[in-house]
Formats: structure tokens, sequence, C-alpha cells
């Protein structure tokens, strides 16, 4: 890898902010100082040091968000905020982005990644992987809600939703439940239940595969993932 690529990737700058630290000589390879940003160089091999700070190369990262209200699962729009909005610059030069989608009012688990590959192997429909919903529902969920989402509900466009998997936690005027289903079409949970004549008017994500949502993350709050959840990530690449 250049140099000078894999400064400006691990955030010391733009390419041209890492040519002045190279020409002030600021940085070293292998306490040699290096001008020419075009020296190739093996971050896994190679010391590398700017002003004396040894640079830690990081090609990926995995963070979960528990995301609140209000954001929209983008990496950047002219009006509203987005999800990495929430980020602090030090996560920022990485290029993150969301891994599907959750809507503007929805909460809860939200994997961002700068790996193309996991995130394309977590949103395949083809990869079948669960996502399980919390939600609070406008009225009495039944069992026969449960049998109708298990024989896949057609949405109001005409299309047969996959089977999904309806747990009553609750049944009132006001019904608490939960709902794990395998594909991420346009507000799916919210019209699987507006089929069955419901409506849904709070919504969390507690789990995509085996990522579980961490309770002890506020609202708005994040972290890189822990060794056991990032080994199931990197599974899914296999």
């Amino acid at each position: 890898m250049r140099l000078d690529k894999l400064l400006a990737n691990m955030g010391f700058g733009s390419r041209k902010d890492v040519k002045a630290l190279l020409k002030k000589k600021h940085v070293t390879v292998n306490q040699v100082v290096i001008k020419d940003g075009s020296k190739h160089v093996d971050p896994d091999k190679d010391m590398i040091q700017v002003q004396e700070e040894v640079v830690q190369y990081q090609q990926y990262i995995y963070i979960m968000l528990n995301k609140p209200p209000g954001y929209i699962s983008a990496t950047e729009d002219n009006r509203e905020e987005t999800v990495i909005d929430l980020l602090g610059k030090d996560l920022a030069h990485f290029k993150p982005f969301p891994v599907g989608r959750l809507d503007k009012d929805t909460e809860g688990l939200l994997l961002l990644t700068n790996d193309g590959e996991l995130a394309h192997q977590l949103v395949s429909p083809k990869k079948n992987v669960e996502k399980t919903y919390y939600a609070r529902i406008d009225g009495m969920v039944t069992e026969a809600d449960i049998d109708k989402f298990h024989q896949g509900v057609t949405l109001e466009d005409g299309y047969q939703a996959k089977t999904a998997w309806l747990n009553i936690l609750q049944s009132d005027v006001v019904s608490e439940i939960e709902v794990t289903i395998t594909e991420g079409k346009y507000h799916q949970v919210k019209r699987m239940f507006e089929a069955v004549d419901k409506q849904v008017i709070y919504l969390r994500r507690i789990r995509m595969g085996e990522l579980y949502l961490d309770e002890t993350l506020k609202l708005g709050s994040y972290r890189e993932l822990r060794e056991d959840e990032l080994a199931y990530c990197l599974s899914l690449k296999k």
C-alpha cells in the first residue's frame, strides 16, 4: 500500500495534508525519514510513525449503534441528520455506512462498517439472516395473526412476505410483540401489521443474525464489536 494512502485512510488528513507531513520530515518508516508518499509499505510488518506516534493500521471497522429516532440510515443527506452524524471524527475517516436500513422513527440495532462484502452477506435475501424487532401495536394481536404471519401476509402492493415468526408478549388494546423476519422490504414490519388491520406505534430492532442489541448502549451510543460478535460477522464472509 502507498504510504500517503495509508496515512490518509488512518485520518491524518487529505492527500495534501499528508504531503505536507512528509515534506516536513514528520513521517518515518522503520525509523527512517520518508518524504516520498508513493513509497509502498506493509502495515503488518513496517513500523510507521507520524511525529513519533506509531500508526496502528486498521482496514475495517465494525460498529454497533443503538439508533435513536430522528436519524436516517444513510451516509449523507442535505436535509436530514444521518446515523453517520452520530459518530466521532475518529471513526468518520473510515467512511462507514449502515448495513441495511432502519426507518427514521425506528430505534435499535444498526451495524455500521466499511466492509462491503460483509454488508452484502448480511442483507442478501439468499442468506436469510434473521432480524428480530420489538414493537408496540395499536390493536389486539391474536393467535390468528401469528398464523397469518407464519403463512406469509400479502402486503398492499400484492407482494407476499416470507414466513415471519410472531411472538405475543402482551395482547391488549396496545399489544407488545416480537417479530422475526428474514427480508428487509421498505417499511416491512409496519406494512405487515397494516395487512392484518393493525398499526405499529413503536419499533426497535433487537437482533440481526447472532448480533444482539447491547442493552447497556443508550440511544445514540455506539461501540466496536466484541471479539465474539466480530467472529460471527467474519464467519459470514467465508
